[in-house]
């Protein structure tokens, strides 16, 4: 409208006077054809302006559908109790070998490392010097038993003349104290016998137990003495092989007021199980039972030994290794199970869930999430049986906006299931 104005407005519109009208149409043209080159550039940046503005209109905005979401109900379940504690392993048995009497090492025979049996010779002392004690001894027994024998005939002469008067009473007594001194004798010289014996068995130093061998603390030629119990090896029992966890005494605490509580119960009248794991966080295959727990708290620590027994047949286990393991101590009967792809922290470190309330919308809820259990929360508090928690499409879902469920899952398998494309059950049935 405003180039019509212009165009109207011109002050050098085409001739219309008397003598324009007598001129020819040629030069009509060329009049106009003036005012159009005059013009031209005008029209031209209008035209362009209002393809421009034309442009510029935005579409009627689409409707966005509301985002997809997966979710799980809070179901109600009993778990078992766990608490995870650091420890470390120590042989079933350790038996020290040493010298018991004096003497030179003749003879190793075992080999380092190696497993022994009870009762296997491990050393070989020199046996020399007691087997002649052993024969001094024994020829000291005969040498009583043959005293006894004159001193008994003796004893029973006097017994029949003392009658008679033959004899004086006091020599008839003296006799039969020479027959208790010579039974003494014997006596004695048996016992003295049985020492020199068992003094050459000790020459055999022999495994007391059976297990591994460790290092040989002596080699042959070597003078070990019995004063001094001189270490020769130590052998160790490892399966089964104990297992030494600390618990500290507040969690030994809370366990036996939950129990009391009625909030735990614990396991049946079995042992309590425990399952233990390596220095590298790998599982050890075969689980151990809870032998007992201390009653004493250490005060430097604040923690009491819960002593374990592992089966160790392939003797995996060292004593002295790095553990962890995880004692089950009993029942927790009033949990609900959330997967743990719905549950995150916020930075306080609450864990928070986002749920599907009324009208489909999402409601962001702070829960109380105490531990885990297998692939889910175990929680105690914020949540009610049946409630929907979103644990697929999170990114998407904000609290107060409106949501489609296409699936639920009913436990974290299922959620595995759901999320490797295997098609869940649908809601409601």
């Amino acid at each position: 409208m405003l180039l019509a104005h212009c165009i109207l407005s011109d002050p050098t519109p085409p001739p219309t006077s008397p003598r324009a009208h007598r001129t020819s149409p040629r030069a009509m043209a060329r009049a106009w054809r003036r005012v159009l080159a005059r013009w031209q550039l005008p029209l031209i940046l209008f035209a362009a302006a209002m393809l421009l503005s034309a442009c510029k209109r935005d579409p009627p905005p689409l409707k966005q559908p509301p985002p997809e979401v997966t979710v799980a109900q809070a179901r109600r379940a009993s778990v078992p109790v766990t608490v995870e504690l650091p420890g470390r392993t120590n042989a079933y048995r350790v038996a020290q070998v040493r010298a018991r009497v004096d003497g030179i090492v003749l003879k190793r025979e075992f080999k380092q490392g190696a497993d022994v049996r009870a009762g296997q010779r491990l050393y070989q002392i020199d046996p020399a010097p007691y087997r002649a004690a052993l024969a001094n001894a024994r020829a000291g027994l005969g040498r009583a038993q043959a005293s006894v024998a004159a001193v008994n005939a003796q004893a029973g002469r006097y017994r029949k003349l003392v009658g008679s008067q033959a004899v004086s009473r006091q020599e008839y007594d003296n006799a039969v104290s020479s027959l208790d001194q010579a039974l003494a004798d014997v006596e004695a010289g048996k016992a003295q016998v049985q020492t020199a014996s068992i003094n050459l068995g000790y020459t055999d130093v022999t495994a007391p137990i059976a297990g591994r061998t460790g290092i040989a603390l002596v080699t042959e030629g070597a003078y070990v003495q019995s004063g001094a119990a001189t270490l020769m090896t130590t052998i160790q029992q490892i399966d089964p092989i104990y297992v030494d966890l600390s618990q500290s005494s507040v969690q030994g605490l809370r366990l036996r007021r939950d129990i009391a509580d009625g909030q735990v119960r614990r396991a049946g009248g079995r042992e309590a199980r425990v399952t233990v794991f390596l220095e590298d966080g790998s599982q050890y295959p075969v689980p151990g039972t809870v032998q007992f727990s201390d009653i004493t708290v250490d005060p430097n620590t604040g923690s009491v030994t819960v002593r374990a027994i592992v089966p160790n047949p392939k003797h995996l286990l060292l004593p002295g290794m790095f553990v962890r393991g995880r004692i089950e101590q009993g029942i927790d009967e009033d949990v609900l199970l959330v997967p743990q792809a719905g549950v995150t922290h916020n930075p306080q470190g609450q864990a928070v869930a986002l749920l599907v309330g009324p009208g489909n919308r999402v409601v962001q809820r702070t829960i109380q999430a105490v531990r885990t259990f297998g692939a889910d929360w175990v929680v105690t508090g914020g949540l009610k049986e049946g409630e929907k928690i979103i644990v697929a499409g999170l990114q998407k879902a904000r609290p107060g906006t409106p949501v489609r469920v296409t699936a639920q899952v009913g436990a974290a398998h299922d959620l595995a299931q759901s999320e490797a494309g295997v098609p869940a059950p649908a809601p409601g049935r």
